[in-house]
């Protein structure tokens, strides 16, 4: 799907700036790459290029001699160059009477997702008294908003994920009262055997995380050495996919168990958090939304944990308390991160992301993980939330 330049002239006109610099070498801004439609072709340049998106005017590319095809298929012309002197002749030439653009950059490296432009690069267009800013906003109005489609995929993703939840503890409780050996592996195989019957792709299996072992954020379970889940033991569940369609997007959750009739006040107290953060932050972006005012992904984060520290649990949070979702399970959207970064992007209609607030310990791990779909009706949670750990019996 080739760039919209008319929608991204219409943005860069709204947001005030000159231009857009779009700029790639040998595939170190899969951002660029992706926008300008040469991702989907697998073909990575070996030279660099540039492509400017002006807020009026056609659009102008810069390429190698050796690539001269690059862009040809976008809108505008290209100038070629061949040594150094024509490169940096046609980068001032390109950049003539531009103030302010946008480039996949990120002051401080704030959002590594957005920071794909090398500094000596930013000092090239820097030194031609232009002023760089960063595109993150712009990434996600022509990335990460979703489609009629693609939210009508996100909810048939989300139906059938909870479906599979289902019967990965059913099939726990059944093995448990069978008395059958059952191991992380052994229920992570079965759930993958279920997503292949829902119509359902992952990039990665789904988490099933016992006792210690959820305390693991992103723990694995493995073909050999994999833990058996066994009586009065907490069972995390992590589970992500799309649909086989072209452009579907992801829907991604996370459940928490305990086989046993009645989970210990220490889980409780742990999950009551986590459940109340995630709450928190629904709430906030929900109001928000209905009120017209702008939220960051940041603002999100921070009410979330404001919660699980005031709870007595601020050394136990290891991670943000969401990211976007799109094509791929972490999106080009604002991610709700206030903690390992700092995310300035704007919550945008028609995006969607995560909630997934968690705890972490030496002897066992929660995380309760919802997803929002910013539709036609504000920001609505496209699934049921958890507001009890489930007993596995």
């Amino acid at each position: 799907m080739l760039l919209d330049v008319a929608a991204v002239q219409a943005a860069l006109r709204t947001a005030g700036l000159d231009g857009w610099l779009l700029y790639d070498f040998h595939g170190s801004n899969p951002v660029a790459q992706r926008l300008a439609g040469l991702a989907s072709s697998g073909h990575i340049t070996s030279r660099r290029w540039y492509y400017l998106i002006p807020a009026q005017g056609a659009p102008q590319g810069l390429v190698h001699k050796i690539e001269r095809r690059t862009l040809a298929h976008l809108p505008g012309a290209s100038t070629e160059y061949a040594g150094r002197g024509e490169l940096e002749a046609g980068l001032t030439a390109l950049l003539a009477g531009m103030g302010t653009i946008a480039m996949e950059y990120s002051p401080r490296n704030a959002i590594p997702y957005v920071s794909r432009v090398d500094a000596g690069t930013i000092e090239l267009v820097r030194d031609r008294g232009v002023q760089v800013v960063s595109s993150g906003d712009l990434i996600q109005q022509f990335e990460a908003v979703w489609s009629a489609e693609a939210l009508a995929s996100h909810r048939a993703a989300s139906e059938r994920l909870y479906r599979v939840k289902d019967r990965a503890f059913a099939a726990i409780a059944a093995r448990l009262r069978g008395g059958v050996p059952t191991t992380e592996y052994d229920i992570q195989t079965a759930m993958m055997a279920w997503f292949a019957e829902e119509g359902l792709v992952t990039d990665h299996p789904p988490i099933v995380a016992a006792q210690e072992n959820a305390g693991n954020p992103h723990y694995q379970p493995l073909t050999t050495g994999s833990r058996a889940i066994g009586r009065g033991e907490v069972v995390l569940l992590d589970l992500w996919g799309k649909l086989t369609s072209p452009d579907a997007v992801y829907a991604d959750i996370s459940w928490m168990g305990f086989t046993g009739p009645e989970p210990p006040a220490t889980l409780v107290a742990a999950f009551t958090a986590a459940r109340d953060a995630r709450d928190a932050a629904v709430t906030l972006i929900q109001e928000a939304a209905a009120a017209g005012r702008e939220l960051c992904g940041w603002e999100a984060d921070a009410a979330a944990r404001r919660v699980l520290q005031a709870a007595g649990f601020g050394a136990a949070i290891l991670h943000r308390t969401g990211h976007s979702l799109g094509e791929e399970v972490h999106g080009n959207g604002a991610h709700l991160d206030d903690y390992e970064t700092r995310d300035e992007r704007r919550l945008l209609p028609g995006t969607g992301f995560t909630i997934e607030p968690g705890l972490y310990f030496d002897t066992f791990g929660v995380r309760t993980e919802i997803n929002i779909a910013w539709g036609p009706d504000g920001p609505e949670v496209t699934g049921p939330r958890q507001m009890a750990v489930v007993p596995v019996v």
